[in-house]
């Protein structure tokens, strides 16, 4: 797949729904790109795929490599993923998703009804990032899942600071509970043993931030899915902007 192609599988409103019996095994997800976000089976936690690897950030707060054996057997029911290739690189220092937000949109002006992918690596002051799932039945839709959701302050490392990583996708407001409008941000620490869905933040200093913008994009709906099948898949935009922090 071309750089800065925005691979989807499936949609937002498909997990509002509680469709995440099934999905695309990872091992086929990761073939178009090394960048992305997603969930897994039964939403059991956060997804995040930094630099071509995948991992699972779960509600108890590990985090876990999924080596390329187990992407074999391992399914998301809901993933993005692009071949990142930065177009623009800048450091900022950043007092939390507001201000981050007014950057981006300044740094890379005319795609408010396009996609955009981003990272930000740095020292954060401050990050508090949740975890949630899984469904504690079949059918359970995000939003009851999200309920149980744990929340962690991250603890500054010795000598201070949260060195870590932001991976992140702006989907158009157009197309809401296909993707989730608005800025969608994970959070991974340079050790890889902390993480999961950004809530809040502040820098410590200077961060990188890259983006680039994304015109091309490929949707890739469940196939020969009972759940999927018999989605109502009706809009709910205020319960996607409730999950999503």
């Amino acid at each position: 797949m071309e750089s800065n192609t925005l691979f989807q599988y499936s949609v937002v409103s498909a997990l509002m729904d509680g469709v995440a019996s099934n999905g695309l095994p990872l091992q086929t997800l990761s073939q178009h790109g090394n960048h992305g976000l997603g969930t897994f089976r039964r939403m059991a936690g956060e997804m995040i795929i930094i630099d071509g690897q995948i991992y699972s950030m779960k509600a108890d707060g590990s985090v876990t490599l999924i080596s390329s054996t187990e992407q074999t057997e391992t399914v998301t029911p809901y993933a993005m993923v692009t071949r990142f290739s930065p177009t623009i690189t800048k450091k900022v220092k950043l007092g939390g998703k507001d201000e981050l937000k007014d950057f981006l949109t300044n740094l890379i002006p005319r795609t408010s009804n396009n996609y955009l992918a981003f990272r930000v690596d740095g020292v954060f002051k401050s990050v508090t990032v949740r975890a949630a799932g899984p469904q504690k039945e079949k059918g359970e839709g995000l939003v009851a899942v999200c309920a149980r959701q744990t929340v962690f302050e991250l603890e500054p490392e010795e000598g201070g600071g949260i060195g870590g990583t932001i991976i992140g996708f702006r989907s158009p407001a157009f197309l809401q509970g296909v993707s989730v409008a608005g800025d969608h941000l994970h959070f991974i620490t340079d050790d890889r043993k902390r993480g999961g869905h950004m809530l809040g933040f502040e820098t410590e200093g200077e961060v990188e931030v890259q983006v680039a913008g994304m015109w091309r994009v490929e949707l890739e709906l469940p196939k020969d899915d009972e759940e999927f099948e018999n989605a109502k898949l009706v809009g709910d935009n205020e319960g996607i902007k409730a999950v999503e922090g």
